[in-house]
């Protein structure tokens, strides 16, 4: 379903549709983008921008959910591009100076970064907007609302714009045409409670279409944050029974990819489409988060 003056265009990411996606709202001079991928995709994001008849330097302003590198790994190179680039005040140093980022992500990634992430430019502090909860950001005629949404990470803003509210990944992922979530509880900020309380904020909120970047338009907002809560809360149960019994990391993997894709069939998804799932939220990285997290805060509780 098209949402009136919202687009969501493919990226395509390393050729599997549907993995990532970044959102374009026209306006009378140019257009915003909620998201920007990474620098990878930078052909293919501006080649769907040549199908709405705009160009790179058209592009006033970029929001982005928060920085990893599937959701802003590309900001910089829009920010040269002369657009705003807006963000999470505590993830916005990272876009500044992403030094740091780079060699956590290389140390995941290794040989394989600038294949699967392309080039990761610095964004200038003329071109950076930092953003707190609640704030209100004009642009020409477009009001959009951001709002923190910790959970999935630390510096994780919701926007929303006409009743859409773009989640990056605080609202799961889950393909187009399909009711199945899956949840990103990924190193180093994964956090349940502050998740929980996410999603109840979310639901407070009047809110028409759920739009994550793993994929497009949802027009059930209701059943999908419900279905948020829910897995949440059967993550969190199989974390506490299963987490005192795992001796280490390489275990947790196994058994926790296995779970995710009894999960997803429970569910209905297709077989090719329990790939797709894997390819837009990896499981293993959602395992690493879930060890971190039993080992920081949920042994304790």
């Amino acid at each position: 379903m098209r949402v009136p003056n919202v687009n969501t265009l493919d990226l395509n990411f390393h050729g599997v549709p549907t993995s990532i996606g970044v959102f374009l709202i026209p306006h009378d001079n140019g257009g915003i983008l909620i998201e920007c991928g990474p620098g990878s995709t930078i052909p293919a994001l501006t080649t769907a921008l040549a199908t709405h008849n705009l160009t790179p330097a058209q592009i006033t302003d970029v929001f982005v959910t928060h920085i990893h590198l599937d959701h802003a790994g590309a900001a910089g190179w829009w920010a040269h591009q002369g657009a705003n680039i807006h963000v999470h005040e505590v993830g916005a140093p990272h876009l500044l100076n992403p030094e740091k980022l780079i060699a956590s992500a290389t140390r995941i990634y290794g040989d394989q970064m600038d294949t699967l992430w392309g080039e990761f430019l610095p964004v200038s502090k003329e071109n950076i907007n930092l953003l707190t909860d609640g704030d209100e950001i004009q642009v020409e005629d477009l009001m959009i609302k951001a709002l923190d949404t910790p959970g999935h990470a630390r510096h994780h803003m919701s926007y929303i714009f006409n009743g859409v509210c773009f989640t990056g990944d605080v609202a799961g992922c889950r393909l187009p045409g399909i009711r199945a979530i899956r949840l990103p509880s990924v190193p180093p900020e994964f956090h349940i409670q502050s998740w929980r309380e996410t999603i109840q904020k979310l639901q407070r909120e009047e809110i028409q279409f759920i739009a994550p970047t793993h994929f497009g338009l949802h027009p059930d907002p209701d059943w999908h944050l419900s279905a948020l809560a829910q897995r949440l809360t059967e993550i969190e149960a199989w974390i506490r029974a299963k987490l005192p019994h795992i001796p280490d990391r390489e275990t947790l993997r196994r058994k926790y990819a296995n779970w995710v894709t009894q999960q997803d069939q429970a569910s209905g998804v297709p077989t090719d489409l329990i790939a797709a799932y894997d390819i837009a939220i990896s499981s293993e990285m959602s395992a690493d988060g879930i060890w971190r997290y039993w080992h920081k805060f949920g042994a304790k509780n």
